[in-house]
Order: C-alpha cells, then sequence, then structure tokens
C-alpha cells in the first residue's frame, strides 16, 4: 500500500537525534493499535505532525533507536487501524523507510491539521499538546475544538440583547436603504438567520449594532498603536493607542484610513534628517479586513495593529480554523465566521470585494512595490502578519541601486535600508563589493562618516 524509501545512515541518526515534542511522536512497532490511534487524532485535530512506528526508547528514556518491522506486511493491523481513524489520502499519508545495509522498516505517517475532529476507534477525541495527546473530553472542549475547525462559530451564538439594537439601528437601516432596498430590518435578519429563537445572534450585533462593543465588550474593536523604535514597549509609544469601534463596515475602512494616516505621518529622525516609510493600500486594507472578518470573536481581545519604525503588525485574535495552516493559508478557504463574510460582502464597496482573494492581493501589492511578502505566525492564541519595508532585492543589490543615484552610503544608513541588524554583517557586504569591483572607499572619510561610493572607472 506504501511506498519504501531509502535513507542513508547519517539520515537515521539525524532523525533519531531529534526530540520529541507538538509535531514529532516515536512509537515502538509493538505498541497497541488504540495507541497509534491516539496518536494520528491528536495530530490531526490539533497543527499535524509525523508520527514514526518502529522506534524504540531506551529505559532510562532519551535514546532513540532504529527497530523497524521484519517486512512492512508486520504493520497490516496498525494501518487498518489508521484508516479507520483518517482515510489515508485526506490527513494522512504513509510510507516506510528502510536504512541502507540494515534490517527492519519503520512506518512513517505524516498527518496534518484536519478540517473535521477525527476520533479514535473507540469514538474517543485526542489534541496534541507539546509532547503529549491530551484527551478532550469535557464539553468546553468539545465545543473550542469544534470552533477551531470551524464547524461552528461563536458568531452564531445568540445573545441577551434586545431586538431593537439591530432591527431599529442607523447600521441596518443604511445596509436595507442601499444593499436590499425592498426588506424591512426584522424580516430580513430572520430570513437570514441572523435572529434565532427572538434573539439577535453575534453576528447581528457585529454587523448591524450601532455599538457592537456595549454587546460584546472588549472583544470586536481594533486598536492601533505606533512606537518611535523599531521594539514594543510602553515607553516608545508615540501617543496613547488608537480604539477603532462602530459596526464592522464602519470599523474596517475607520482602522484602515486610521492607519494609512498614521504610517503617512510617522516620519522617523536619524542622523541623515526626516525618513519616511510607504507600504501598499491595498495589502494594509485586506491584511487589516481579513483579520476582522476571521478572528475568533469568542476570545476576549481585540485586533491589534502595531506600526513601528520599519514593520506594522497585525495581530487577530485565535489560532487558523480547520485545516489552515500558515502554509497553505494562501491556497485553502475556510470562512470562521461565514456570515460576517457573505453580508460584509454585500455593502456598498464592500471592503472583502473578491472573497477567499484578500491575502493574495496583499503580497501582490507588495511584489509591486519590490517588498518583501508579509509574513505570517501563529501564536498561542492569534495569529499574526508582520509587514516589513524591506526590499525584495539582495542587500548588495540594493547597495549598488542606491549609489547609482547617490554619492555615497555609509554602514547605518545600509543598514537601515536593508534590514540587516548587524554592522559587522553589513561591512562584509561592502567588502564583497569592493571586491567584486562595484564600489571603493570614499576618500577623505573616516570614522563614523567612513562611506562608501561607486567605483571610478
Amino acid at each position: 500500500m506504501f511506498d519504501t524509501v531509502v535513507i542513508a545512515p547519517d539520515e537515521k541518526q539525524r532523525l533519531l537525534a531529534q526530540n520529541e515534542g507538538h509535531f514529532l511522536d516515536f512509537k515502538d512497532r509493538r505498541i497497541a493499535p488504540g495507541k497509534i490511534a491516539r496518536a494520528v487524532s491528536a495530530f490531526c485535530n490539533a497543527d499535524g505532525g509525523d508520527l514514526y512506528v518502529g522506534v524504540s526508547e531506551s529505559p532510562q528514556g532519551g535514546m532513540f533507536t532504529w527497530d523497524g518491522f521484519s517486512d512492512p506486511e508486520d504493520a497490516n493491523q496498525l494501518v487498518q487501524v489508521l484508516e479507520e481513524v483518517s482515510p489515508f489520502g485526506t490527513d494522512i499519508d504513509g510510507e516506510f523507510l528502510s536504512v541502507e545495509g540494515e534490517v527492519g522498516f519503520v512506518l512513517h505517517v505524516n498527518a496534518r491539521k484536519s478540517r473535521v475532529i477525527r476520533k479514535t476507534t473507540e469514538g474517543k477525541i485526542y489534541k496534541r499538546l507539546g509532547a503529549q495527546n491530551s484527551p478532550v473530553v469535557k464539553e468546553e472542549q468539545i465545543l473550542a475544538l469544534r470552533r477551531q475547525k470551524g464547524i461552528e462559530s461563536f458568531e452564531a451564538e445568540t445573545l441577551p440583547i434586545g431586538l431593537d439594537v439591530v432591527t431599529n439601528s442607523e447600521a441596518i437601516i443604511e445596509y436595507l436603504l442601499t444593499a436590499i432596498p425592498v426588506a424591512e430590518p426584522e424580516t430580513y435578519l430572520y430570513k437570514q438567520h441572523l435572529i434565532t429563537e427572538g434573539k439577535p445572534i453575534v453576528a447581528a450585533s457585529l454587523l448591524f449594532a450601532d455599538e457592537p462593543q456595549a454587546c460584546l465588550p472588549k472583544r470586536c474593536g481594533i486598536k492601533i498603536y505606533r512606537y518611535s523604535s523599531e521594539e514594543q514597549s510602553r515607553d516608545r509609544l508615540v501617543e496613547d493607542p488608537v480604539t477603532i469601534e462602530g459596526p464592522l463596515y464602519k470599523q474596517i475602512y475607520g482602522a484602515v484610513d486610521r492607519t494609512i494616516e498614521i504610517v503617512a505621518s510617522a516620519a522617523f529622525l536619524d542622523e541623515d534628517g526626516l525618513r519616511s516609510v510607504r507600504y501598499p493600500q491595498e495589502t494594509l486594507h485586506e491584511i487589516i479586513t481579513n483579520a476582522v472578518l476571521h478572528r475568533d470573536y469568542s476570545i476576549t481581545d481585540d485586533v491589534h495593529v502595531r506600526i513601528f519604525e520599519n514593520r506594522v503588525e497585525i495581530q487577530s485574535p485565535g489560532r487558523l480554523p480547520g485545516h489552515i495552516t500558515v502554509n497553505n493559508i494562501l491556497d485553502e478557504r475556510l470562512s470562521r465566521n461565514p456570515n460576517l463574510v457573505r453580508h460584509l460582502n454585500r455593502f456598498p464597496n464592500p471592503p472583502n470585494k473578491d472573497v477567499g482573494e484578500g491575502l493574495n492581493t496583499a503580497f501582490e501589492s507588495m511584489k509591486k512595490l519590490n517588498l518583501k511578502s508579509p509574513e505570517i505566525s501563529e501564536t498561542d492564541n492569534a495569529v499574526l502578519v508582520v509587514v516589513r519595508h524591506e526590499s525584495l532585492a539582495s542587500p548588495a543589490q540594493q547597495v549598488v541601486d542606491y549609489l547609482k543615484s547617490n554619492d555615497s552610503i555609509r554602514n547605518e544608513q545600509a543598514r537601515k535600508m536593508t534590514g540587516i541588524d548587524s554592522e559587522s554583517k553589513m561591512k562584509k557586504i561592502f567588502e564583497s563589493l569592493i571586491k567584486a569591483g562595484e564600489i571603493e572607499h570614499k576618500p577623505k572619510t573616516a570614522g563614523r562618516g567612513y562611506a562608501y561610493q561607486i567605483r571610478r572607472k
């Protein structure tokens, strides 16, 4: 059923030298099938990982040895159990590893983050936490996992507020006059299932309450910070953080406009005077929109936009939903909050014009300005997108391009331009350019004023 991959002895040693953790698990080939099911369930319900069956741990712990199956057929029972947890090719793939000149086959299972909850053959649920496969038993744990998978969304929960909050607001009246001009507010919201059991759901409040922050305190605003350096600290704040509130449509445009305004006015002073940075408006718009649309509203936190000298950071509460990872986020689609996505797209000049293409647009806009692509990462309970003001060109090319239109350049100037944080690293780049005959030391410059110029022909 699986291919057999032959690896070199040194590759085997590198594998065995790794430590078990959140993404890696070693299992003895004599392990009970139920424990294998538990391990794969845990990986699929978390962030995915690699499982190796046929690796033994010494009794003292910490030392792993290659102790594979004498024949791949000996693993058939384990393979059948894994197929019951998740059909091969869906969330998991497998292969056998053998070592040149050695006996034994190790079963390698690559488990991916699943869009559904994967259970063991006994119907139990596990989730990988660090190096442990932890049971998910309590109702609130299962609900949290369902939300993480995008199976359920907090946006669909009802709120203990009056109907008039969403049926008699400026936001709903303005929306219906421009988007759905024939509907009465209450009738429309019922038909769209934004009111259930006589109560507005979370999505209705976010979209159509004039002050959704009163309905969902401390979990649906946007805070914008400007720092006077490249570091995040309270004493580096230029001014008090700006808080953007209101229904999501106005909130998104308000946050984007304020961020662009702050970035445009954020000239930073150094030895060469005031300098400013420029980011594509489309990039900031799409990333902020994405953060608002796809955040986890069950988490008591706001979206945070932090503006530094050399970058902008947008932090959105909640991890990536379902099977979405930082590696496939530009190719895969899964909406945590489908009601928000659908209804915001019905507004005039919707912030999410090309549904599902927002981040792709953000990346393309950076390339057009010859800037590096945004960096996407996950923390324990949030998604962080970093937009750096850093050129796609190599540092050496940036130096040469700069000197084509400028008389000279110093180490400090070059570091600010290229994003290199080390004076010695920048000096090595200068030395390589001198050796290549591209630049030379500018005469009569020394000490802090030591500079380079294009080599005179």
